[in-house]
Formats: C-alpha cells, structure tokens, sequence
C-alpha cells in the first residue's frame, strides 16, 4: 500500500515542501530511505522502528520503501522521523483517518516513542505557511516558537501514540495560541547602564551618534580605560526592536539551535562578542551542514571584537562583504546558502602590544618596529569600512571620587529614538532604515551641504589623506549629528565634530 505525508525541507532560512510518500510491498522485510537523505535522516530508521513498537503499535515486517520528493535535493534534519513514522501507519493500515493529508507533520522522535523538540521549526512553519498549509503538527517544545506565526494553526503533541488517537478520534487537541504575538510591548531586562560608567562623556557621545545611525565604532586606549565595559552597555541605548525585526532574528536563533527552552522569540538586540581565536568559518558561517554564523547572529544587534589585532587578519578581511552587503553566502557543493548580517560592529584595540603607547601615565616598553607590526594587522579597507575612531583615554583619580549622577542608558536612548524616527521617517520609501545605509544616489538627494562645509571637507580630505570611503562614511555620520540636534540641514559643527571620530585617518600613529 502507498501512503503520502507532508514535511519540510530547509535551505538556509527558506524551505520547501518535502512529500514523504512510504511504500510497502511483499519480500523480505527491509527499510530503505531514498531521496537524497543525509546520514542523520539514514539513522532515522532505527528511531522510526523503535519508535513504532514502544507505542505499542505494529510495524510491518515487510518490504519498505521511502522516498522523499524531490528526490534531487538533500533531505538533512531528524524532523523526518515523524512523517516517516505516520508514513509507514498509515501505509500499512494502522491509520485510516484520511485528514492526515490536511497537515504538514515536523518531529524528531524519542525510541520511546515521545517527540522531541527540532531545530529550525520557526522557518519551516513559515515555509510552510507561505506555500499554503494551514495546520502543522510537531513536538509540544516548539510549539511557542512556532505559535509566532499569524494565519496557521498548530497542534502540539507529545508523543507519536498521542497523534494516533488524535486521527482516530480518541484525543481532542486545539490549535496552541501564544499570548506573545499581541505583546510587542518590551520590558528591559538589562542589568547595566551608562550610568554606571563614571567619566568618558566623550566615548559615550560617540556610541550615542552610532546608535542613531547605525555606525560601526573602532576604540583605541590602553588597558582598563573602560572600553569593554563602555561596548558592553551599547545595546542598552539601541532602539527596541519591532515584531519582525525579533522574528527575523528568531529564525536565524532557531537555524543555529541556539534557541533556549525558555524563548521562544528573541526580544533584545543580540549582543555577539567572539574570543579572537576564532576561526573564519564560526565568524561568517559554513561547516559540513552550513549553520549562520556570529556575524549573522548579531543580526540586527551588536557584534564586539574584543582586542581587534589578536583577531587572524584572514578572519579579519572576511568581514568586509558582510559589512558592506548586508549579508553572508556560503557556497557548498550541494547547495548555496544565503544569511543575513545587519549588524553594527564595536571593536576595541590597544595603540601598542603593551598597551600604553601614548599613555601619559605608564612608559610605553615597545619599539618601534613592534607598534608598526601590531596596528598593520588591521588592513586599511577595513579601517575605512568603520565609521567611527575614538580614543578612549584613563579615567583620572579625581573623576572617579567625584559624587556626580552620569547620563543613564534611559538619557540616551530617548535621543536615539528621536534621531531614528526621524530617518524611518526620511526614508520611509527608500528601503532604508538609517543613515549609515545610505548609498551614493540617497546621499544627493538627503545630504546636501553648502559652500562653507565643502570647504572644511575639501582641507580635512587633502590634511587628512582621506578615502573616498572614509569621504562618504563623515558625510553619513554629519547627517546622524544633525538629526540628533534635530537640524535639517548639515551645518560646519556636524562636519567638524564628524571629522573628530577619524582618528586613524589623521596618522598620528606614525612612529
């Protein structure tokens, strides 16, 4: 008898609908999977088996045959072990409830023959959705997760028997509804602030202009200047983020299988901060099965590098195309996968390898030749991609006893908000969101300058040596000022303090 069950197929964050058809014929008892399946789906067959038995139901010592449809796509992920299952039932007679073709059935299934929870259930209930089911069928631990989206009905279950008295009409279950899709409202659960970082007013003026706009920031001070804990409290002054940007984030969390048992949406901006042994694989993604990787999971948040030179300039260099395009491809044989990665990047160095070049407190101890060696390490195009350089200098002894309320996270991000509704406003047509995406042609139009800031541009472009990328990255950052001062137009105070966050560019580092 032949029997057709609906499942899902991932390819990155999209999917596809994978027909699960089981075929059980006479001979001698055997079960081949066929259809491209990856050696977790091959396994599946002795979960499968046990699975059946433990339930107390039957399986076929007969001929089995399953194929997977379209069977010249690789089939990865144990979320077949449910439709396969259901599959050989229903083949051989044990299921008989024809409504079984009304769903789509996603599970990885236990030996006892309870369902365990999958990875990636998010996107493939949203490929499923948008190729037109409307009910799904998977493990209870999903089910907030997959509850997220609008327009399908999910049924949870626990464990395969569960679901066979459910088409025989012995157990009632109704679709689970998450009471988290109303609730856009976030409350903020972080426990540090800007508050608590005493001086540096300067620094935090400069993450306070890269949240607005959407800057990455490069700091450079020695050690114990703050700058660790100043990159840590950044995401507590970025807007809150909007249903579909927690969605969006959700599904690569989902992919990754970093999605704890607690969350079943991802509610604050990620905050990603790699050790700098890193390999360039984990930075941007890939592997045998390939899985998003840091830059893709700081989606739409923060990714830090902590000790930028310790970082391998390979690893280094690899984050240019994600900085710039927005998003990472991995190209394997089998397949071609696309991530995406709108992240702001924070990175912190030292000037030198003892960390107090320039330091007017501690006698630097490198030559050199040694301070030369450690600032090449970082490339010039990836200088030029980090819109912001700022010195991060000691905090003095009389700023650290002074009794004196600092600006708090609250301060800031009320001004970041204003600066950010008023670029969702500008450029509400222009599939943009802030000023740091802007390109060339939108530059034109919404960052015009007159004849005295072309002049301060024109002698900071020949004094400094700039770029015509670094040109264009002061022009974003004098827009952000502005908006921030709430000015429409670009004036000589945004362009002059805009040239302030080029450090690098002015060479003082030439020794």
């Amino acid at each position: 008898m032949l029997s057709r069950v609906l499942s899902c197929i991932l390819n990155g964050l999209d999917g596809s609908i994978t027909e699960v058809e089981v075929d059980i014929s006479n001979g001698l008892p055997a079960l081949n999977i066929v259809g491209l399946p990856d050696m977790a789906v091959k396994e599946s067959k002795e979960r499968v088996r046990s699975a059946i038995k433990n339930s107390g139901l039957e399986f076929p010592m007969k001929r089995i045959t399953i194929n997977l449809a379209p069977a010249n796509t690789k089939k990865e992920g144990t979320h077949f072990d449910l439709p396969m299952a259901l599959g050989i039932l229903q083949a051989s007679g044990q299921i008989e409830n024809t409504d079984i073709e009304k769903f789509a059935f996603i599970g990885e299934l236990s030996l006892n023959g309870s369902l365990n929870r999958v990875t990636g259930a998010l996107p493939l209930v949203i490929a499923l959705r948008n190729q037109g089911i409307k009910k799904i069928i998977l493990p209870k631990w999903n089910a907030e997760e997959a509850a997220m989206i609008e327009d399908i009905e999910i049924y949870p279950f626990d464990s395969l028997i569960d679901i066979i008295k459910y088409f025989q009409g012995n157990f009632v279950v109704v679709p689970y509804k998450s009471n988290q899709k109303s609730s856009n409202q976030v409350i903020s659960s972080y426990d540090i602030d800007f508050g608590d970082v005493v001086g540096q007013e300067m620094v935090k003026r400069a993450f306070q202009i890269a949240a607005a706009g959407g800057h990455n920031i490069l700091m450079i001070g020695p050690p114990g200047s703050g700058k660790t804990m100043l990159a840590r409290r950044f995401p507590t002054i970025l807007p809150d983020m909007t249903y579909e940007e927690k969605l969006e984030v959700t599904k690569i969390y989902s992919v990754a299988g970093e999605l704890s048992n607690q969350a079943s949406l991802v509610k604050e901006r990620p905050f990603r901060s790699p050790h700098h042994t890193i390999s360039s694989v984990a930075l941007v993604g890939g592997g045998r099965k390939p899985k998003p990787g840091e830059v893709s999971l700081a989606h739409y948040g923060v990714l830090f590098l902590d000790e930028l030179p310790e970082f391998q300039r390979s690893v280094l260099e690899i984050l240019r195309q994600p900085m710039e395009d927005e998003f990472v491809t991995i190209s394997r044989v089998n397949t071609t996968l696309t991530y995406p990665s709108k992240f702001i990047l924070v990175a912190s160095m030292n000037p030198c390898p003892c960390g107090h070049y320039g330091d007017s407190l501690h006698q630097c101890t490198c030559s050199p030749m040694q301070i030369k060696k450690y600032l090449s390490k970082i490339s010039g195009p990836l200088l030029d991609r980090i819109d912001m350089h700022i010195e991060v200098f000691p905090v003095k002894y009389d700023e650290l006893t002074k009794e004196k309320t600092w600006k708090t996270s609250t301060q800031m991000k009320l001004d970041v908000d204003k600066a950010r509704k008023i670029q969702l406003e500008r450029y509400k047509k222009c599939n943009i969101l802030f000023n740091s995406q802007l390109s060339p042609q939108l530059m034109k139009k919404y960052c015009k300058i007159g004849s005295e800031e072309k002049r301060l541009l024109e002698d900071a472009f020949h004094k400094l040596g700039l770029s015509a990328r670094a040109y264009n990255r002061i022009i974003k950052l004098s827009r952000t000022i502005a908006d921030l001062e709430n000015s429409p137009q670009i004036l000589v105070p945004h362009i002059a303090e805009a040239i302030q966050y080029r450090n690098l560019d002015r060479k003082f580092w030439d020794v």
